[in-house]
């Protein structure tokens, strides 16, 4: 099989594309045909060896895949071979076959495009864990979604209309503003050229914002921080803009508020159960048209080095997929 490898740590253009032995499924572990790659930020960090999950050299990276299952090891019952499935194996996924373990791996329904699949499961599943568990956001709340044009950045918009908020989207241009508003934000604001605290205390009479989604981090945080209302959460979803924010403790004192970290692959592997419950309900969501990635480009294996450039430059919108056996991107 043909797999995109990290074989010594670095930028995106240092990948390689190879032929590698296919893979045989150990103990609790399923083989996946991939037909379908979600590239996500983190994918940036992990071939830089700058994420928690940090594996032997060589590897390929890759979190998020849909495809067909190719084979199963020993002690495997939820899934045979042939089953259509969606899976988060945390990396491996930039080839044509990849393994993950069986509690990582969901049934994907016949209707339900490969590609959507993958470019679902990680952004959708982070901020439904993100609004539904750590926010707990209510009907009629206010959500400042930051990077609001990225793919879990348009997932929270989405997801926050659907849960009854006011969605204000904040992004770098008209054009990604203006995609947040087809996908259902109230009001936008573009912080390149706005003052972003000023912005939020005009869109909300001065009361503030109820709930910060950040997957940006970096200067603007701690000035949505600053305009947080009284009993706020802050939810830390990650940092695609390269700067961890040192933010001083007071303000959470004098805001009454709470700044809570989002850890959707922890909460996988600590609260199995609920999650496999929650991961349920959303696919549910999908099934009834409720909720849908924005997919702004394809690509075939072989130009996944550009993709994931294009990801780490914080240029794409929504998700980008990869397509193994593909010859064509858009």
């Amino acid at each position: 099989m043909k797999a995109v490898l990290c074989k010594q740590y670095g930028p995106p253009e240092a990948l390689v594309l190879e032929d590698v032995p296919s893979l045989q499924p150990g103990p609790g572990q399923v083989v996946i045909s991939v037909r379908a790659t979600g590239v996500n930020f983190p994918d940036t960090l992990i071939i830089e060896n700058r994420y928690q999950l940090k594996p032997d050299l060589p590897f390929s990276p890759g979190a998020e895949v849909a495809g067909i299952v190719q084979a199963v090891g020993e002690g495997v019952r939820a899934f045979r071979p042939g089953d259509r499935v969606v899976a988060v194996p945390g990396y491996g996924g930039y080839a044509e076959q990849t393994l993950a373990r069986e509690e990582d791996t969901f049934p994907l329904p016949e209707g339900i495009d490969f590609a959507d699949a993958a470019a679902f499961l990680i952004a959708y599943g982070t901020t439904h864990y993100a609004l539904q568990v750590r926010a707990v956001l209510r009907p009629g709340e206010t959500l400042l979604v930051l990077g609001a044009a990225g793919g879990t950045g348009l997932s929270a918009v989405e997801m926050g209309k659907l849960l009854g908020a006011r969605v204000i989207a904040a992004a770098s241009s008209d054009d990604k503003l203006a995609l947040c508003r087809e996908r259902g934000a109230d009001e936008v604001i573009n912080y390149s050229r706005e003052d972003l605290r000023q912005r939020i205390k005009d869109l909300t009479g001065g009361r503030g914002v109820d709930v910060v989604y950040d997957p940006v981090g970096g200067s603007y945080s701690e000035a949505a921080l600053r305009s947080m209302a009284w009993n706020g959460r802050f939810l830390v979803i990650g940092f695609t803009a390269g700067e961890i924010p040192k933010i001083a403790l007071n303000l959470t004192l004098l805001k009454g508020c709470s700044i809570v970290g989002v850890w959707w692959g922890g909460f996988l592997r600590s609260e199995p159960e609920r999650a496999a419950a929650l991961t349920r309900e959303l696919v549910g969501w999908f099934r009834q048209g409720k909720v849908r990635p924005y997919i702004s480009k394809r690509y075939p294996l072989e130009q996944a080095a550009q993709a994931l450039a294009e990801v780490a430059a914080r240029k794409a919108t929504g998700k980008i997929v990869l397509l193994p056996g593909s010859v064509q991107s858009g």
